[in-house]
């Protein structure tokens, strides 16, 4: 499976971006699909993920209530809508695929990756 992510930008606090991720090799609803982020100096960190089958979505409690993971199975693509955006989430975001329906939060077990976008939020 082969992702692309994509739409990333700046923005300044309380702003909003949605970032898109397109899936290629494998239909949605055979991959879960999260996204993860990372800033310098710090370790790669889960943000939302939403289950191949049922759609059901999980997120990190720094991004609850702000952030949204949704998918669209004719393009493919799995989103992530941020909102009330602020300095602390600046970080490249990556999107990832697995084959189970509950991976866990650890990157390190995420089968596939796609290559980040770089999100900066400005005070």
């Amino acid at each position: 499976v082969q992702l692309q992510a994509s739409g990333g930008g700046l923005v300044q606090a309380g702003g909003s971006l949605r970032l898109s991720c397109v899936v290629s090799g494998r239909t949605l609803n055979t991959q879960t699909i999260g996204w993860f982020r990372q800033s310098p100096g710090k370790e790669r960190e889960f943000v939302a993920r939403i289950s191949k089958v049922q759609g059901l979505t999980s997120y990190a409690n720094s991004v609850k209530d702000r952030f949204t993971i949704s998918r669209d199975f004719a393009l493919n693509t799995v989103y992530l809508q941020m909102n009330n955006l602020n300095p602390e989430d600046t970080a490249v975001y990556f999107c990832a695929a697995d084959r189970v329906s509950f991976p866990t939060t650890d990157p390190t077990t995420w089968d596939s990756w796609g290559q980040g976008t770089q999100v900066t939020v400005s005070s």
